[in-house]
């Protein structure tokens, strides 16, 4: 495809044959797929399945999350025009991409909806592709951490948020997006010492040994220095990578639920996920896009390139024949 067939392309997210290749609908039309990818279930011969869970029932202040898989969505048909910048490669056009949809769940029945999750992307790894998730609240992680962890053992938690999440709670039935951590350690599914949190700028006097980069030192010593530590810290481990976008300072992603001033700018955050090329990517996520809180769409945007970002990072190293 190029820029010429905008004049009759429209909705290649269910026309388009090739699971591979740049998109050039144009951007204020059609069915808005994620990097306008074709809706599938099928995952034969797939390299990479976009999910979103339209989930948001344990938010802090703001409601609205539920509403984020959609608007990242419609915000990253700005960008399968081209290949990514700075990567140096496509992978829209070099690797097998789809968008499998939402999660479906009984929104009445909220505590069925974490067997639910992680039987979705259970799925999706038995079939062989890895996920990128758009959430939804953050406690969708430890869902999908469980899936995970069957497949790799405790992986690696790379961690960006304004929250450490890991506040104590016994109680596993808890459906809650501040202590899905303290689960996940707790449970084993992912390794503590082996993991990093990065832009944290909020008191938690325990983070049960995971290693914090806040958002001070990310300012002070620069985003060179961060991934320095963040690739001493996690090594070659098989790593998940979760992005809150209130990682972000709310002057650059203002549509989160729980919103906290001295947080990364998006330069810092595309620096840090860009070098970082060469770690053990196994999957991930961007949650807690709220876009009721955000008329610009900025933040809808922000996500959307941070999904794209963990993409390049997720096909790197398959690329570089690591």
């Amino acid at each position: 495809m190029a820029l010429e067939d905008a004049k009759k392309q429209v909705d290649v997210a269910f026309t388009r044959e090739a699971r591979q290749g740049l998109a050039f609908e144009n951007a204020f039309g059609g069915a808005p797929s994620f990097l306008r990818r074709r809706y599938t279930k099928d995952l034969k011969g797939v390299d990479l399945a976009v999910t979103g869970i339209p989930f948001d029932q344990a938010v802090t202040h703001r409601p609205g999350t539920r509403f984020g898989p959609r608007a990242i969505r419609e915000a990253s048909t700005l960008q399968p025009y081209d290949p990514p910048y700075g990567w140096g490669f496509s992978p829209l056009e070099e690797f097998s991409i789809v968008d499998y949809g939402d999660l479906a769940f009984d929104y009445a029945k909220v505590s069925d909806f974490p067997d639910a999750l992680t039987a979705h992307i259970r799925g999706i790894l038995a079939a062989g592709p890895g996920t990128v998730v758009l959430g939804g609240d953050h406690y969708i992680t430890f869902p999908i951490l469980k899936a995970y962890a069957e497949k790799f053992g405790p992986v690696s938690l790379l961690h960006f948020d304004a929250h450490s999440d890991t506040w104590p709670d016994e109680d596993l039935s808890r459906i809650d997006h501040g202590t899905m951590f303290y689960k996940a350690v707790k449970t084993g599914v992912i390794d503590p010492e082996a993991s990093v949190q990065i832009g944290i700028r909020t008191h938690n006097g325990d983070t049960l040994g995971i290693p914090t980069i806040d958002a001070r030192e990310v300012h002070e010593k620069g985003t060179a220095a961060v991934v320095t530590k963040i690739r001493e810290i996690v090594g070659q481990r098989p790593c998940y990578l979760t992005f809150d976008i209130d990682c972000l300072d709310p002057a650059f992603a203002p549509g989160t639920g729980t919103p906290v001033w001295g947080g990364l700018a998006s330069w810092q955050a595309a620096a840090i996920l860009r070098d970082l090329a060469g770690i053990n990517l196994v999957g991930g996520d961007v949650v807690e896009v709220s876009p009721p809180y955000d008329t610009t769409g900025a933040t809808a945007i922000a996500g959307a390139h941070v999904a794209h970002e963990i993409i390049c990072l997720y096909f790197w190293n398959r690329r570089e024949g690591a």
